[in-house]
């Protein structure tokens, strides 16, 4: 039986999930976190839905035996393909949050939806999950889809507000496929960190959906509902590990948090 005195516990395959961990903090100031980034893995919009799986699994497990009251799966390319598996494994243990449907929740209450366009890598687009979710659930809304692949590598290596990133985004967002969209959904957790470009590019013509405020807000809701929500600031510190350690990695959780982190290594998998 989960206590509020536990841990939120987050994971994604690199920098991407702390756009997460960040949104939970600020709306939850009081709880603490168990972060997991699988930095050896990373990013996980190349590798087979089976492979995500079995890494969502073991990283979960992980989460349990550190004390979790609740996981979120800080990763649109693990919530498309292994969140129906991890609900189904741990459905008498523990409360699975994916970053997919409350942002599908949150785009069908905005006014006048029509034509949403969706930027998320190849394992998340390749998916489909969005599009069947939009089709389910509001049959009107058109879900334009395109992959992008560059994005997630370039800002895990820290090309992110240059002239560089805005000559990849730039082209990115001028295809086809995302002409005359009303909405765009960011669906990959690095991207909020290249939001401010890509709101220039579009000058306030587009609504860009950022996934991890309303994931936090889900958050926050699910523990309000399980009455899991701390009454008081936890007395317990917040928790880094990843899967390897790495410095951009390590740079990147100072720039999210105005601190330097502890990151510990831990080998879960046959490395």
């Amino acid at each position: 039986m989960a206590s509020p005195s536990q841990a939120i516990g987050i994971f994604d395959s690199g920098i991407g999930g702390l756009t997460i961990a960040k949104a939970i903090k600020k709306e939850l100031p009081k709880e603490h976190i168990v972060y997991f980034g699988d930095t050896i893995h990373l990013p996980y919009g190349d590798k087979t839905g089976e492979s995500i799986k079995y890494f969502a699994e073991k990283i979960v497990d992980f989460l349990l035996q550190n004390n979790c009251k609740i996981i979120v799966i800080a990763c649109n390319s693990a919530s498309a393909v292994a969140t129906k598996l991890l609900e189904q494994t741990y459905k008498n243990k523990i409360a699975i949050i994916n970053v997919i449907d409350p942002t599908i929740d949150y785009v069908l209450k905005l006014d006048a939806v029509k034509k949403v366009g969706l930027i998320g890598t190849k394992r998340t687009v390749g998916s489909g999950v969005y599009a069947r979710k939009f089709k389910k659930r509001c049959p009107e809304v058109s879900l334009y889809s395109k992959a992008t692949p560059l994005l997630a590598p370039m800002i895990e290596e820290g090309f992110f507000d240059n002239n560089i990133s805005k000559t990849v985004i730039h082209s990115y967002l001028a295809n086809h496929h995302l002409q005359n969209i009303d909405t765009l959904i960011l669906g990959c957790t690095h991207y909020p960190l290249i939001n401010k470009e890509i709101q220039a590019y579009y000058n306030g013509k587009v609504r860009v959906v950022d996934s991890s405020v309303v994931t936090a807000l889900k958050v926050k809701a699910s523990l309000q509902k399980s009455n899991l929500l701390l009454k008081e600031k936890s007395k317990e510190g917040d928790h880094f590990y990843v899967s390897e350690y790495t410095p951009s990695f390590a740079r990147a959780s100072k720039l999210f948090f105005s601190k330097q982190i502890k990151l510990e290594e831990v080998k879960l998998f046959n490395q």
